[in-house]
């Protein structure tokens, strides 16, 4: 049966198992007849679709021969070949995993016991199931998986003990709901980051790694995919990437110019001037600017739709205004020219001539800090003010 078939009144499919697929001649077969082994015992209406990227080992005719319905993907890529077969998919419910026979389609009862009981996204975990001998790379398993995951968990809040397990499953509804976008492996963390930004409800079931059956390396390239799940984790979290590391920046920066604005300070023998009050405006500006950054990225994936709305930024802007802003930035400035005009009274005080470095410092510096923090508050006041178009449409 087709997806067009199941769309215009044919009996519904309550599941499609769906298999990504770059040249897995090898092992194709055997992860089909599985996965029909599995619909014929269990007696679940299903299909078996698999999303081909391109094979050129023949690939798309054993799964024909099969009873597999191909869908042709153009664009290469893990999530690429994934958001296509998503969208084919005739079932209710969609299973996927890795074409190599490392994972086991003849069992994924726990699977549609899940979503049967409710949930929208179901994740398989090879540490709770078992890893056998040699189906895991030791970078992989002991430092790359669990890194990655206890990222996610801290990031998003997400109870997943496995964040890349490729043995997944989603209610076809749900998942398209999402408008996911990424091609390449980080579609993983996408499809888990995204549904639990939307609310998706998430179950964790025990499942097998097997070494595959491949007779070439993988596709996965450890360094580079694992990168681009990193950046991806970091880039959907503007609070971890900037804001947090920001708001402690500029917290210590400030707190250290304040500290030294009448006197060197001594600690433990080691005395702290003007240099240490130098350093501690850069820290203060550089704080202040990613707080902003963080600002930004949360606007900007709000307004793409790739983020829901968020109830802190809904009342940052009913709060905020350009002329706000721009209040505020002006006042910073008026402080550093309040403090630049002392400075140069205090020179004016000796005829312009040499100084006490050390003492005139202390108020050049947060001078200068206070002018580049008024200057940037400007300039990010209308550059939020751009983002912020179409959010300030919205809400009135």
């Amino acid at each position: 049966m087709t997806a067009d078939a199941a769309r215009e009144g044919a009996a519904p499919l309550e599941l499609t198992i769906l298999m990504p697929c770059l040249n897995e001649a090898l092992t194709l077969a055997t992860c089909l007849e599985k996965a029909r082994g599995f619909l014929n015992r269990t007696g679940i209406a299903g299909e078996l679709l698999v999303a081909d990227n391109g094979s050129t080992d023949g690939s798309q005719a054993i799964a024909r021969a099969h009873g597999a319905r191909v869908v042709d993907v153009p664009i290469r890529g893990y999530g690429a070949a994934l958001r296509a077969g998503m969208a084919d998919a005739a079932g209710t419910y969609v299973i996927f995993g890795d074409a190599d026979d490392s994972y086991d389609f003849s069992r994924l009862e726990p699977f549609v016991h899940a979503l049967r009981g409710g949930a929208d996204v179901v994740i398989g975990n090879r540490f709770r199931g078992g890893i056998g001998p040699g189906a895991m790379p030791f970078l992989h398993r002991y430092l790359g998986n669990p890194v990655l995951s206890f990222l996610g968990r801290l990031f998003f809040s997400i109870p997943i003990g496995d964040f890349h397990c490729g043995l997944r499953a989603c209610r076809v509804a749900a998942m398209r709901g999402l408008l996911l976008q990424t091609t390449g492996m980080e579609f993983a963390s996408e499809m888990i980051v995204a549904g639990a930004l939307h609310g998706l409800r998430f179950a964790e079931v025990p499942t097998t790694l097997s070494k595959d059956g491949r007779d070439r390396p993988p596709h996965l390239r450890t360094w580079r995919d694992g990168w681009r799940h990193l950046r991806f984790l970091l880039l959907f979290s503007p609070r971890w990437l900037f804001l947090y590391p920001g708001a402690v920046a500029f917290g210590m920066g400030a707190a250290l110019l304040l500290a030294l604005f009448a006197t060197p300070i001594r600690i433990a023998g080691v005395t702290l001037d003007v240099h240490t009050m130098l350093y501690a405006g850069a820290l203060t500006v550089i704080g202040a600017q990613l707080v902003f950054y963080a600002i930004f990225a949360k606007t900007f994936v709000i307004q793409s739709g790739l983020h829901p709305p968020d109830e802190r930024m809904t009342r940052l802007w009913r709060h905020f205004t350009l002329e706000t802003g721009l209040a505020a930035s002006l006042a910073v400035i008026v402080a550093g020219l309040v403090l630049g005009i002392r400075a140069l009274l205090a020179w004016q005080d000796r005829a312009f001539g040499a100084l006490e470095v050390d003492q005139t410092l202390r108020l050049v510096i947060p001078s200068v800090v206070l002018l580049i923090l008024g200057v940037q508050g400007i300039l990010h006041s209308f550059f939020l003010s751009i983002l912020g178009l179409q959010r300030r449409t919205e809400l009135r």
